[in-house]
């Protein structure tokens, strides 16, 4: 039993170290890339696997780039494999723009895949141009109709500028603003509606593709819709505005009216009181007057007819009553 035991463990520890074998010696990818015309050592695909660098990815790669014609080094591969860059894509991307003349290096390739773009991706936009449509972009021509246009945009991809250049988003707001510009310095939008090419032309014309990673083939009018008068809007605001203010100010003209008309009349009613006040000292008089001899009953009569006199012409004329009764 004991022999058993250890002839079944033996065996079963000699086949987990023939698979950690194969693991570390890769002699199936060894043999395929000595079949292939590459060459590579068997060491260094070891070498590799403790790198942990996938020896597959290496000589897959490798491979293709060699049936491609293409002159690619496993140093270069794994140097950029461990930059943390896709491997097989940046071939893909040299096989690609060789077959189509494109100039692109491997050092170029690299660097565009390790600044984050898709580089094969890259070489097929400049291979067959890609087709961007623009949402809608509203502007208002000098009449104060509102447009709202749709454009599509044509680029190809500038390999050249693809590290560092701007994306699609710069492109689209660089054509938006030509477009709203061009429109802006529009006399009026029928003009615009009867030459939309007019508009491509201005856009295109200002090199919007500068410092981008795309070159501008071409830029097409689709659709172009009339929308509202912003013109008589903002009249019609103005107006408004304007009439607030009007009425305020009249309201302030009357709050001033009336505050004056109640100084007035408080200014009369303290006039009426002096007068009353002053009338009700005459009796006064009067009667001092006789009390020392200054004052006659003749006189007396005499001063009230004077003033009945004066009442009765003041009431032919129509004048107020200024002359009271009191004495």
């Amino acid at each position: 039993m004991d022999f058993e035991n250890s002839f079944l463990l033996f065996l079963i520890a000699g086949i987990i170290g023939f698979f950690v074998f194969l693991y570390f010696v890769p002699l199936n990818l060894w043999i395929t890339a000595l079949f292939s015309g590459v060459q590579i050592g068997l060491f260094r695909l070891i070498f590799m696997r403790i790198r942990r660098v996938p020896p597959r990815a290496i000589v897959e790669s490798l491979i293709t780039a060699h049936k491609a014609g293409l002159k690619v080094t496993a140093d270069d591969l794994e140097t950029h494999f461990l930059a943390g860059g896709n491997v097989q894509n940046v071939i893909r991307a040299l096989i690609s723009a060789d077959k189509a003349g494109l100039d692109l290096s491997f050092r170029q390739a690299t660097a565009i895949d390790l600044a984050g773009r898709d580089v094969f991706d890259a070489v097929q936009v400049s291979v067959n141009p890609r087709v961007i449509n623009t949402p809608d972009v509203t502007a208002v021509s000098k009449d104060g109709i509102q447009l709202i246009v749709k454009a599509r945009i044509t680029v190809r991809a500038n390999l050249q500028q693809l590290v560092g250049g701007a994306g699609e988003d710069t492109i689209l707001a660089r054509v938006g603003e030509g477009i709203v510009t061009s429109i802006g310095s529009a006399d009026n939008h029928q003009a615009v509606l009867e030459n939309p090419d007019a508009i491509s032309k201005v856009v295109l014309a200002r090199g919007l593709d500068a410092g981008t990673a795309y070159k501008i083939l071409s830029i097409d009018i689709a659709d172009i819709d009339v929308g509202d008068n912003i013109g008589a809007k903002l009249q019609i605001d103005k107006a408004a505005a304007d009439l607030k203010v009007a009425e305020a100010k009249a309201e302030e003209r009357r709050a001033m009216a009336v505050a004056l008309e109640q100084e007035m009349k408080a200014k009369a009613q303290e006039a009426r009181a002096k007068v009353i006040e002053a009338e009700a000292e005459v009796p006064k008089a009067i009667a001092e007057a006789f009390k020392t001899g200054n004052l006659g009953v003749m006189d007396y009569y005499k001063m009230k007819n004077v003033i009945a006199d004066t009442r009765m012409r003041d009431s032919i004329s129509g004048n107020a009553d200024t002359i009271s009764d009191k004495d």
